[in-house]
This record gives structure tokens, C-alpha cells and sequence, in this order.
């Protein structure tokens, strides 16, 4: 595994990607004052990105099937949890843009190459503030699972 969003694990058979760009930005006032340097104060993190970039070769690796899952993913309109294969928790992330360019086309006219871009944008305010929402997201599951199987008499 190289990267987990949510349930969609990024690997060699779903969306290998080749680079991991992190961006993040902070804010800071400025103040001018008379006869120095202006005074800056601290306002608070920004927007911060996370995007990742590669190529896909569906007899090799993954395909459009794992695009149009991140796309599924993406209409949602939810948050997903962020994790790093090497256990780094990244935070809450929305899919804020996919990007795909299909090359090097069959007869058919399946591409033999897929470049694509997918960039990500956190959401969440802290890691506290990730591990509650995920609390309330399992919460929801197993409430409505409870309501189903109370639907069909199972108790």
C-alpha cells in the first residue's frame, strides 16, 4: 500500500502514482510600523493541497475503474481519512480535482496510457477533529446497518 484514502488504497493495481506533492499554506498580518519593520502575527493554517501524479497502463496496473471510483468518492461530497502506507496520518481530505489524459491508443480506442493528476484538500482543523468526525461517520454506519437489519426482522 502506498496511500490509503478512505477505502481506496492506492497500489500497483489501482492508481500507482510516481510523484506526492505537499503544500501547505499559513496566514500572517502584517502591521506597519513607524520607523521598523512591520509587526506579523500569526492567523492561522491555510489551504493545504496534497496532489499526486502518474501514469497508468491498464494492462500492467490499474485503470479506469480506479478513476472512476476516486470520481464516485468525489460526488459524494465527503471527507476521507488520509493515510500514508508508512502510517502517516494526513487528515481529513476532499477530492478537489482528477485529472486524466488518455495516450497511445488501441484500435478501439482505449488509450494504452493514462497520465493522471488528483489533488486533495484538507478539510479538517486537527487530528482531534478528524478522529471525532470519524467517530460520527461510524456511528452513522453502524446506526443505519442497525435500522436495515430491523427492516428485514433481524435483531
Amino acid at each position: 500500500m502506498m496511500l490509503a484514502l478512505g477505502m481506496f488504497v492506492f497500489e500497483r493495481r489501482t492508481l500507482p502514482y510516481h510523484s506526492m506533492r505537499h503544500s501547505a499554506e499559513y496566514g500572517w498580518a502584517s502591521n506597519a510600523q513607524v520607523g521598523k519593520r512591520s509587526a506579523y502575527q500569526f492567523i492561522g493554517a491555510g489551504i493545504e493541497e496534497i496532489t499526486v501524479s502518474g501514469a497508468l497502463y491498464p494492462e500492467l496496473t490499474g485503470g479506469r475503474i480506479s478513476l472512476s471510483m476516486l470520481r464516485l468518492m468525489a460526488e459524494q461530497g465527503n471527507a476521507w481519512p488520509l493515510i500514508g502506507g508508512n502510517g502517516v496520518i494526513y487528515g481529513m481530505y476532499v477530492i478537489k480535482n482528477i485529472e486524466e489524459t488518455g495516450t497511445e491508443f488501441y484500435s478501439d480506442g482505449q488509450p494504452r496510457k493514462i497520465d493522471f493528476t488528483l489533488t486533495l484538500t484538507r478539510v479538517d482543523e486537527s487530528l482531534t477533529a478528524m478522529f471525532g468526525n470519524l467517530k460520527d461517520q461510524a456511528t452513522r454506519l453502524m446506526n443505519d446497518a442497525a435500522d436495515k437489519l430491523a427492516a428485514v426482522g433481524v435483531s
